[in-house]
């Protein structure tokens, strides 16, 4: 075993070499895009927690080329609406700041839909959405959680659990978010049925047809997406455990990376929905420990930023 683990941390460490040695043959301003890159993490995540970036390595890979990087920060558990009005709060300052006038939204997750939702009611604000690995439909591990009775004991105990999680994240990382964590709140936006309602408001690049394509320009905004369809790609990753016990509430139903089925992702224009990698992996996380069969995922942040860059965004 311990041969084993070595043998997987080297060839880790060698694909990430190898890549990073790529980006060093590329123009030095290949992610230079026009407008900054504002980055919104999923449930329960956060900009910083402990010295460990929930986006592992992303920020760096993108600045290597030139461009401009903000990480927001939301609460972990709410609503989209709440996430999204702060989330909004965030990018005025970063308009100010920057002095350009719009920003590169990118969103994993639940911060898909949170994105989702700025361009929808700012669209002054926003050059482009690109959502990562998030439920527009919905997620089948939520509908599974909503089985459990509202205001049932255990509703109250998972709850509760989850919730002192997310004030825990919120103190640790740093957070200026005042916002209520509301777990359930948050599981009633991601199930089904809360994303279908959410679409009937904000409808702009969600596919009209099962598992199509959305437009890619709506209101001036270019919306782009990409996901992963591999619940378990790295044996030492402990993420890949959890993920291939949620991918079981996704049996006979669609491919999955373990929390949002590959139909569900798309959005707009589809770069692809079905990397060898988990929910975790399109962030390069757990520690950038992803499948050495797939292309690493800060050379696909670094690929999208340049397609941004392409589009004049």
């Amino acid at each position: 075993m311990r041969i084993l683990s070595a043998i997987a941390l080297g060839a880790g460490l060698l694909c990430s070499t190898l890549a990073q040695a790529t980006w060093f043959s590329t123009p030095s301003n290949y992610t230079q895009t026009r407008y900054p890159i504002v980055l919104a993490h999923g449930l329960l995540g956060f900009d910083r927690l402990l010295g460990v970036d929930y986006w592992y390595g992303v920020p760096g890979a993108l600045r290597s080329g030139g461009a401009t990087v903000h990480v927001a920060e939301v609460s972990q558990l709410n609503t989209t609406e709440t996430r999204g009005e702060e989330l909004i709060e965030q990018l005025e300052e970063i308009i100010a700041i920057s002095g350009k006038p719009k920003v590169n939204l990118i969103g994993h997750s639940h911060g898909g839909p949170t994105a989702r939702y700025v361009a929808g009611t700012r669209p002054d604000l926003v050059a482009s959405v690109t959502s990562i690995g998030g439920p527009q439909h919905g997620s089948a591990t939520a509908d599974f959680l909503r089985k459990i009775p509202d205001d049932s004991a255990a509703q109250h105990l998972l709850g509760g659990i989850a919730e002192q999680l997310a004030r825990l994240i919120n103190v640790l990382s740093g957070s200026r978010s005042l916002a209520t964590q509301d777990a359930v709140a948050a599981l009633k936006a991601l199930d089904s049925d809360g994303a279908a309602r959410f679409n009937q408001r904000f409808p702009q690049a969600v596919p009209t047809r099962h598992c199509g394509e959305g437009e890619h320009k709506v209101n001036g905004i270019r919306y782009y997406s990409w996901s992963g369809t591999s619940p378990l790609t790295h044996p030492l990753d402990p993420s890949d455990a959890l993920m291939a016990v949620t991918a079981l509430t996704f049996i006979g139903k669609d491919a999955t990376d373990g929390l949002v089925g590959r139909c569900s992702s798309r959005l707009g224009k589809v770069i692809r929905d079905n990397y060898r990698m988990n929910h975790m992996d399109q962030i390069n996380q757990v520690f950038g420990l992803t499948s050495l069969f797939e292309t690493d995922p800060l050379t696909v942040f670094r690929q999208h930023a340049n397609r941004l860059k392409g589009d004049g965004l």
